[in-house]
Parts: structure tokens; C-alpha cells; sequence
């Protein structure tokens, strides 16, 4: 049995700590708010503020982790370069949780040292300098903070008159205390994937089926897998992850974003751990869904095969309204009357406009965008009070 340090607590964290718990190991949730999800289905549970370096190092020194796993980006990595050097593992590594956390230090390596293809980018620390980014992108351009989540803080440049309210929003959104954004040229791209990438100490890098996803505000509303796409892209696809995340080495589950056209792939950004979009696989598509990938991963536990049981989609529920009560579900019988469906609430205390708060699900052998549009009806009649 490990001793597992999760820091953050939201929904994928809970479904790690579920596959954790399944193959008996012991789980310590860490989030800045009490009762996070992970939390409820762990053994132990801590809230702390996690850009607090002194906080985070007591309690590493309390717990001895055989294992710290970061489930968020709102965390003083650089502090995860000395637990290594004490000897505790990072998932996947201190290297790839620094690099990955920051969107400039990863389109860096992806471009400077990797040569992958991306879009058009610069940096900005100042609205002047978000100006001169917006010249040399050009309109329309996306904003983002170089460190945030679920779509905070990012917009959409198509005139001038953008410009300053996308920096003021940026700022608001970011995680952590970094004030820089970056902006990128705008791809005009036929779809855009998740392509689940599973590194392992012993063994091959392996890749999922290629997940489609439709985004909103910057946030995912819907995945589907397997994405019909083009062979040659693919390919691309998954050479580009393979370089990218042996670079930064460590054994886990990544999901790496890409833009596609007809023409070409484009890497867009990537996270260390499973993805938002990868819920679609708890749809039962895969053989493993991807925390039962990470799990087996960062435990060393071999993985001899991923492959594609049956299509699938997800959908998301969001709440509209803010609220500190504990949130209650209606619409759920009638959602819940439907073959080949299914629906994972996360149990999150509070609700806020758009916080995802579930995700329905639905599976079979029919055309993958019929079940799409099946997820999206079951989502909407679900209601958030």
C-alpha cells in the first residue's frame, strides 16, 4: 500500500482516489475549501492553501508521501524540485508539474527546444505589451493567464476595443500570483482533440483513442470518443505528445490538447494528470477509464493494452446561480430513465454561474454524434438548485 498526497480535491481527483481505493492504496485530499470532492472518498483530508510554500512543506514533512500527485494548477511547484531532492516521487515529475502548471514555460519547450507546431504566440506582463502581442497575432486572437483552469480568465480579441477589457479579465482569472497572460494567434482549426497519453517506468508510451470536445467561455461542455479524424493527423498527434512528455519524463496520464485542420496539427497545451475531457471514458469506451490509466501508472502497475470497448460522449450539468448551500439535483429520474446512459455527480458544497457540478454519460455502438446529442439533452434536463 502507497501513501498517496493529492493536491486538489475537485471531481478528477475524486475519481483518481476512487481507482487509488480500489486497488487499496491510502489517500491524503488536499484542497483550500473543506468537503472538496476527492476529500469525500479518501482517507484523510487537509485544507490548506497550497501557494503557501511553508504550508505545503508541513505537510509533506507530516505525511511522508510515498507519492505526491498535483490535480490542480494553483500550487508552488518549485517546491516539488526540493521533495525530489529529498526523495519523495512527484507524478509525474517535479520538472513536468512546474513546466506544465505555467502555459509559458510549456509552449516554450514545445517550441524552442521541441520544435512542435503551434500558434502564434507572445507573452504580456502590462497592457502595453497585450497591444503589441495583439499586432503581431492579429484578429480575431485568444488571451489566456499563463496559469488557470477550466477556461478562467480566457477570452476572445476580435477589435481593439477587446483588448483592455481581455487583459482586466485575464488578471481576474489567473491561478496563483503570476501576472502575465499570453496571446495566441487564432487557428481557424476543423476541430480540436484530447489525446489521452499514458507514459510508464516500465513500459511503452501508450495513447487513448483521440477524444473530441466542444468548448465554451473555455471550458469543455462536451467530449466524444473515439474523434473520426484523419490517419496522418493523428499520427502527427501522437508524435507530438510522445515528444513532449518524454521530455519531461515521469509515468502517468496526460492530456494533450491539439488543434486540427486538414492540413496540419497543432499542439495547444497539456496537462499532467487525467483530463476534464477524459470523463467521457468513464463511459466505459476503454478497457481502463483514464484514473484507472493514472493510477496503474504512477503506481508502476503494468498496463498491457488500451483499447476501445464502444463509442461514448459525455455532457456537462453547470449550475447557474451562486450559493453556499449544499446543492440539490432535480430532473435526475427522468435523466436517469434512459438505456445505455449514465450520470456522475460530483458533490462540490457550492455553486457558482457555470461551475461544472456533473456530467452525464452515454455509450453504444451508434453514430458518435447521436450520442452526443443524447448527453446534451440529459444534461439540460437536469437542474441545479
Amino acid at each position: 500500500m502507497k501513501k498517496i498526497l493529492l493536491l486538489g480535491s475537485g471531481e478528477l481527483g475524486k475519481e483518481f482516489v476512487i481507482a487509488c481505493q480500489r486497488l487499496g492504496q491510502y489517500v491524503i485530499a488536499v484542497d483550500s475549501y473543506d468537503n472538496a470532492p476527492a476529500m469525500q472518498v479518501a482517507q484523510k483530508r487537509e485544507v490548506i492553501n497550497m501557494l503557501d510554500g511553508d504550508q505545503l512543506d508541513a505537510l509533506v514533512e507530516k505525511y511522508k508521501p510515498d507519492l505526491i500527485v498535483p490535480e490542480i494548477e494553483a500550487i508552488r511547484t518549485e517546491r516539488f524540485y526540493e521533495y525530489e531532492n529529498q526523495g519523495y516521487q512527484v507524478v509525474p515529475s517535479a520538472k513536468a508539474a512546474n513546466y506544465t502548471m505555467n502555459r509559458k514555460s510549456i509552449r516554450d519547450l514545445a517550441v524552442k527546444d521541441l520544435n512542435i507546431r503551434t500558434a502564434t504566440y507572445s507573452y504580456a506582463t502590462n497592457l502595453e505589451e497585450l497591444y503589441d502581442g495583439v499586432t503581431l497575432c492579429g484578429y480575431p486572437c485568444v488571451v489566456k493567464p499563463l496559469m488557470s483552469s477550466s477556461g478562467k480568465g480566457q477570452s476572445v480579441i476580435r477589435s481593439e476595443s477587446d483588448i483592455k477589457m481581455a487583459w482586466n479579465y485575464a488578471i481576474e482569472g489567473s491561478r496563483g500570483d503570476l501576472q502575465e497572460v499570453i496571446v495566441e494567434g487564432f487557428i481557424n482549426f476543423d476541430y480540436e482533440i484530447t489525446l489521452l497519453t499514458v507514459t510508464q517506468n516500465k513500459g511503452p508510451t501508450l495513447f487513448c483513442p483521440p477524444i473530441g470536445h466542444r468548448q465554451e467561455r473555455g471550458d469543455y461542455q462536451e467530449s466524444w470518443q473515439p474523434m473520426p479524424m484523419d490517419a496522418d493527423r493523428l499520427k502527427e498527434a501522437q508524435e507530438m505528445a510522445y515528444k513532449v512528455t518524454k521530455s519531461l519524463g515521469g509515468a502517468g496520464v496526460w492530456g494533450v490538447e491539439f488543434f486540427v485542420t486538414k492540413e496540419a496539427t497543432y499542439f495547444s497545451e497539456l496537462s499532467p494528470r487525467p483530463h476534464d475531457t477524459g470523463m467521457v471514458t468513464l463511459a466505459g469506451t476503454q478497457n481502463f477509464n483514464e484514473f484507472e490509466l493514472h493510477t496503474r501508472a504512477v503506481l508502476g502497475l503494468p498496463i498491457p493494452e488500451i483499447k476501445l470497448l464502444k463509442n461514448g460522449a459525455s455532457a456537462v450539468v453547470l449550475a447557474h446561480d451562486s450559493s453556499t448551500k449544499s446543492p440539490k439535483f432535480s430532473g435526475l429520474y427522468q435523466a436517469m430513465n434512459s438505456t445505455n446512459s449514465d450520470i456522475r455527480i460530483f458533490g462540490k458544497p457550492s455553486t457558482r454561474p457555470f461551475r461544472r457540478m456533473a456530467v452525464t454519460l452515454t455509450y453504444g455502438s451508434e453514430d458518435i454524434y447521436k450520442l452526443v446529442n443524447k448527453a446534451q439533452k440529459l444534461a439540460k434536463g437536469i437542474k441545479v438548485n
